[in-house]
């Protein structure tokens, strides 16, 4: 079992930046993908981001590109998405995910989750 726990969601206004981390435990760190997806209400969950294991690889959805960054400290098995010029359309639920080994933009090929965080963007 992965545990995970996200954390640094909040209100901001538009144009303002915030920064995600997700914590884990439980299982080597170091052999999972982390992603992570979010989701507005009313919406489906969406992709967000993705690094590999090592932290080399990363990818994004074409939404977020030149705005989000993911990246990972291995050392202290968390996760961290840094958010700048936010947009309201921004405004959602922000969870991250473990996949052993590889990572993926698909949300049901994922086998953890942590509780999700709230972020607010105000126009």
């Amino acid at each position: 079992q992965v545990q995970l726990v996200e954390s640094g969601g909040g209100l901001v206004q538009a144009g303002g930046s915030l920064r995600l981390s997700c914590a884990a435990s439980g299982r080597t760190f170091s052999n999972y993908a982390m992603s992570w997806f979010r989701q507005a209400p009313g919406k489906e969950r969406e992709f967000v981001a993705t690094i590999s294991r090592s932290g080399a690889g990363t990818a994004y959805a074409d939404s977020v590109k030149g705005r989000f960054t993911i990246s990972r400290d291995n050392a202290k098995n968390t996760v961290y998405l840094q958010m700048n010029s936010l947009k309201p359309e921004d405004t959602a639920v922000y969870y991250c995910a473990a996949r052993l080994r590889i990572g993926s933009s698909r949300s049901d090929e994922y086998d953890y989750w942590g509780q999700g965080t709230q972020v607010t963007v105000s126009s």
